[in-house]
């Protein structure tokens, strides 16, 4: 501002006039020289203060460097401390589960042995029990052994309370192992989600700075410092505030130590007491021990008593089983008859049923052609109907002569003119001129109906056979009066009554045949 107002005054002299110009020129170089002298003041001034900023930044970068470096140190010191301490607590588990497993050891052989002694106890007791369902006349004489079996009933109740302490020792140990690994999986999550945050933030804080100093247009040399300084602000705090994290780490882990330290004093409690509770359980085994070879010794009395007895019941069971052989000896020869008799009557039975099955094979052959021939006539009836239907119904398209009635050839319970009603009528039908029948009048179907009801009748005749065969010892004894005669007569099984002068000709022949026949029409008749 001062140089350009000299300027302007030297101006306004130099239109003043030429007589002064060199007093003028004097004036202008002392202005400049002054000028000069400002300029170099100033430039001086800004200098020093550059020189005193940079000395300070340099200062405030040296004092964060220490710091940093301090910060590092602590924290390498922090991470070693927690790793001390990790091992140490995982060596400290490592011992205890060591000792737990010892002590399930100790505890599974002192329940086998416990298992085996209550084994051998059961035995005793069992063995007691039949001894006593064996003398229950002396139950007075065995107070003693009934008290001693309720302490033992007893001590069976409080075997599962020390199974179920047994598996809550076992839960507390699978969920102590649950609970550290659920404590790694954390402190891995935790210390992984902080080192992604720590990451983010550093690069928006990074992001900021730039815009900053872009904005600001500093130079290269003050935008690195200025970079480095809020990088290392931001290093402070975030090393500061994981300080603060292990802090409160060492803390849980003080914590969880000696929540351990509770937990081991708890599981030592225990296990004395089940020490004590199986060494109690021991005694009570051994003063059990004793009172069963007290017991064993009064079982040996009655042992000694019971087999005196037993001699005696011998003796007599010898006298009784003398007694019954002589019985057993008449009895066998008794069934020895009757074994006799038995086979006779099986021969016979044999040949009756030879001479049934011949004749039940005729009447079957006889149905089966009795069926086909109803079958084929069926067929030849419906056949012709049909044809004699449809011969009426082309006659009365042709105007010869008047529609029939509608006829249908199928099974239909609603239809009123069909060919099934007239086979049905077949069976119904009775036009009969004399009491005396013919086969040979009767149609298909009452053919068929008659041998079915002979048929039953002969098979109805079945539950009489063995009736008639206990008739055979009276009859054996008679002697037969006609010698010609068919044995069957003299057995009461009369198949046939025709007389033979040779031997027994019960088999079905032509004689038998006719007989048959003759029967058949007999029976019709009745019916």
């Amino acid at each position: 501002y001062s140089v350009h107002i000299m300027k302007t005054g030297t101006v306004k002299k130099k239109i003043k006039g030429k007589k002064n110009g060199k007093t003028e020129l004097q004036i202008d170089k002392e202005s400049d020289i002054e000028k000069a002298r400002a300029n170099a003041a100033l430039w001086e001034a800004r200098l020093n203060v550059t020189e005193q900023s940079r000395s300070e930044y340099r200062e405030a970068v040296r004092k964060l460097a220490r710091d940093n470096e301090d910060l590092t140190n602590q924290h390498f010191r922090l991470e070693k401390d927690t790793m001390d301490m990790i091992s140490f607590f995982k060596k400290k588990d490592t011992e205890k589960e060591e000792m737990i497993a010892d002590l399930h050891e100790q505890i599974k052989e002192e329940k086998r042995e416990a298992m085996e002694e209550n084994e051998k106890l059961v035995k005793y007791s069992q063995h007691l029990n039949e001894l006593e369902e064996k003398l229950k006349k002396r139950m007075q004489d065995f107070q003693m052994i009934q008290s001693e079996l309720k302490m033992m009933n007893e001590f069976r109740k409080k075997k599962p309370e020390l199974e179920r302490e047994l598996e809550d020792v076992k839960n507390m140990y699978v969920a102590k192992k649950e609970h550290r690994e659920n404590l790694a999986r954390m402190e891995h999550k935790f210390f992984s989600e902080k080192y992604g945050r720590g990451l983010a933030h550093l690069h928006t804080k990074q992001q900021d700075v730039s815009c900053f100093l872009l904005h600001r247009q500093l130079d290269d040399t003050t935008r690195s410092v200025f970079k480095e300084n809020v990088r290392l602000n931001e290093a402070l705090r975030y090393h500061m505030k994981e300080a603060e994290d292990m802090k409160k780490m060492t803390v849980t882990l003080v914590e969880e130590n000696k929540f351990l330290l509770q937990d081991k004093v708890t599981n030592d409690l225990l296990m004395q007491e089940k020490i004590a509770q199986v060494k109690r359980q021991k005694e009570e085994i051994l003063e059990l021990q004793k009172k069963v070879s007290s017991l064993e010794q009064a079982l040996g009395h009655i042992a000694c008593e019971f087999e005196t007895e037993k001699q005696l019941t011998v003796k007599q069971a010898h006298v009784t089983t003398e007694v019954g052989r002589s019985e057993m000896e008449k009895l066998q020869k008794l069934l020895q008859m009757k074994d006799k008799e038995m086979n006779r009557v099986k021969l016979l039975a044999k040949n009756i049923l030879d001479q049934r099955t011949q004749v039940e094979q005729f009447f079957l052959q006889a149905l089966d052609h009795v069926r086909q021939e109803i079958t084929a006539s069926r067929a030849q009836y419906k056949q012709a109907a049909q044809d004699a239907y449809q011969r009426k119904m082309q006659m009365a398209r042709n105007g010869q002569e008047e529609y029939p009635r509608i006829r249908t050839f199928t099974k239909n319970e609603q239809s009123t003119n069909s060919v099934y009603h007239d086979l049905e009528e077949a069976d119904k039908w009775n036009n009969l001129q004399s009491n005396k029948v013919d086969i040979s009048e009767l149609t298909w179907e009452q053919k068929e109906k008659v041998l079915r009801l002979l048929f039953a009748k002969m098979n109805g005749l079945k539950t009489r056979l063995f009736l008639l065969v206990s008739l055979r010892k009276s009859r054996l004894k008679e002697k037969p009066k006609n010698k010609s005669r068919c044995s069957c007569v003299e057995t009461g099984v009369a198949i046939c009554h025709c007389s033979v002068p040779r031997a027994c000709q019960c088999r079905i022949d032509a004689g038998c045949m006719r007989r048959t026949v003759s029967y058949l029409q007999a029976f019709f008749l009745n019916l």
